[in-house]
Parts: C-alpha cells; structure tokens; sequence
C-alpha cells in the first residue's frame, strides 16, 4: 500500500457525526454557572448549533454543573429545545457520552465531544477513543471539516430531532405502560407502508446506506447515482419502508434492493434504521421481499456481510429461515426455501402501495 493509500483509508468519513456533545461552562457560556447565573451564551456556538440542526445533525450536553440551575439558563435561553438526552451531572464525561450515545441508540463513533478543558477532552479520548473529541477553541475549524458535512440535506434531515423527541415520548410512554411489550405496541396504531423507490425518495435511500449499521445486511454504501440506475433497472427492484403511529411519523426507516432472476431472486441489501429497532417491525419488509419472490416462484437468496456491528441482521435471517449456502471470508449467501413466512404482527397495519 502507497502513503496515499494509507492516507485515503485513513480519511475521516464524510457525514459520520450525527450528534455533537457540549460541554457548558466556557463551552457554549461564557464563564461558570455556578459562579455566575447570568453567563453570556456565545452567539457563534448557537448559531453553528442551529446551522448543524438544519442538516440533521443532534446535539446533547455533557456538563459538571447542577442540573436545575443549566436547565434553567438553558430554558432562558431559548435552546433547551435543541439538547437530547441532556446529562447535567457530576459524574466523569464519559459516561454521560456513552449514556447520550445509548439513549440516541447510536455509535460511539458517530459522536463529537466539545469541551474547553483539555482534561475532559482527554478523559473522554481515552475512555471512549472512538468519539471525536473537541477543543472548543478549534471549533469553526473542526466543524467546517467533512466528517460534519453530509453528503445530503433531506427533508428528514431537516426534522430528524423533532423524529427523536416523538421517540423519546414514545419511550417515556413505555416505560410507564404496566402490560406486555406486545400490548404496547398494539396502542400505537403503526403504519408501516412499502413503496417502490421514487426519485424523490433517493437521497434519503442513499443516506440510510450511509447511515445504518446495525440493522445493515452487507454494509456497502450506494450512491444517488447508482441507486437511481437500480430504481429504473427492469432486473432489479428497490423498495422504501417507512413507518407512523399516533405520535407521528418515523420517516424513511428501511431499504431493500433485490435483483430478481431464476431459479432464485437475490437480496443484495436490506436494512433498517435502528430508531424502529424496538418496535417489532424489523422482519415486515423481509417478510413483504419474501412473498413476492414465491409468487414469482422462485428461492430467494441474500447477500449478508459480517461487518463487526450487524450481528443483529444474521439472527433476523436465521429467525426468517435462511441458511447458509456459501462463504467467502466475511461475504455470506444465504438462502430461504420460502417454505415458511411470517405473518405481518396484529399490531400493525402494513400498507403496499
């Protein structure tokens, strides 16, 4: 491998942070809150909160403080809204990050940390190496560079922590709710609707490949250009999932693209945005690719590549029958007979349009 091999593969990927952590006190305020009640807000770090809310990316707190007093000037403000999962403690950074990341059912890696002391930076850097970390005195710098560009501005982008607020409700709800997970599901009147991929429909569809890694059968990203060639394809079919209930929407959660043949149809991908990870809905558009292939009286095989973080997606396969019929390393083909399919769950009403 060349030094500029070894420098392209080490190249921060474009897109990866989906949620900035800040730190308070001389951070997004001037000066300690403790010290004084009436800190200054640094109208360059709400502004660059606000632009990065534009295009999708979350943002949480990790502060020492106490947690009335921050909530307050936080409230007074006029920016408590744009904080998930905020943790105003006294316990180590880390833990907060890792708390937040957890909450926001996110990696590590998609994660940077903002902070003005080079202590935090530093407990964070070595308790949690995959978080980037951020000297709030770099901050115009570390922002501006790709790792906090998306490649696209959706809609959803656009609404996602608005997404994430419906869901942490949802989560309040159910931790409330005193019946079985299966009696929860069926109070929240989910939709789960399965189209073919429309133009418009794209740029969401490459940012879920992007985006997604648990839920994620191979792994492998498509571009807007590549996946607009497999929309129109007349081999090939590409279906979006995407799921409501009586909180509102979870927008464009799950993709799969399938190269239809003899004697089997071949799942190139499938996956799932991990938001829906709780809501028992993780096997509807298998199930859905399933059915049309036996129609179609075919086998239907899937491509799946282990990728360290999708473990999740082989058990889901396993679970739906398939068994393996090949390998090459860490690329798996899988296979279903489709002699047995699972019934969508009475909870849910899927809609194929």
């Amino acid at each position: 491998m060349t030094q500029a091999d070894t420098a392209a593969s080490a190249k921060p990927k474009r897109g990866r942070i989906k949620c900035v952590v800040w730190d308070l006190d001389n951070t997004l305020w001037d000066g300690t809150l403790l010290e004084d009640s009436q800190v200054r807000v640094r109208p360059e770090v709400v502004a660059e909160i606000k632009r990065l809310d534009e295009i999708g990316i979350l943002h949480s707190v990790a502060s020492r403080n106490d947690h009335e007093a921050a909530t307050a000037r936080l409230e007074a403000a006029g920016l408590a809204e744009y904080f998930l999962y905020p943790q105003i403690n006294w316990n180590p950074k880390s833990q907060s990050v890792e708390r937040i990341a957890k909450a926001l059912n996110i990696g590590l890696d998609a994660i940077a940390f903002v902070d003005d002391q080079p202590f935090e930076l530093a407990e964070v850097a070595h308790a949690l190496p995959a978080v980037k970390t951020v000297d709030v005195s770099r901050l115009a710098a570390e922002l501006a560079s790709d790792e906090f560009r998306p490649k696209f501005v959706t809609d959803e982008s656009r609404v996602r922590r608005e997404l994430y607020r419906a869901a942490a409700v949802r989560d309040q709800v159910e931790q409330e709710y005193t019946g079985t997970n299966e009696e929860f599901l069926s109070t929240l009147d989910m939709v789960f609707t399965i189209s073919r991929a429309r133009r418009e429909d794209l740029q969401r569809a490459e940012e879920l490949t992007v985006r997604t890694n648990q839920l994620n059968s191979t792994g492998r990203t498509y571009s807007y250009e590549e996946l607009d060639e497999l929309r129109t394809s007349p081999d090939h079919l590409l279906l979006v999932a995407s799921l409501t209930d009586k909180y509102g929407g979870y927008g464009k959660i799950g993709l799969a693209l399938v190269e239809r043949g003899q004697p089997a149809w071949h799942l190139r991908m499938m996956l799932m945005s991990c938001r829906v990870m709780a809501r028992g809905v993780g096997t509807v558009l298998l199930n859905h690719v399933m059915r049309l292939a036996k129609e179609d009286g075919a086998r239907l095989r899937a491509d799946f590549v282990e990728t360290g973080r999708n473990r999740v997606m082989f058990v889901t396969y396993a679970f739906a029958g398939f068994t393996e019929i090949s390998r090459d390393g860490n690329q798996l083909v899988l296979e279903s007979d489709l002699s047995q399919i699972q019934p969508s769950p009475t909870y849910l009403v899927v809609n194929v349009e």
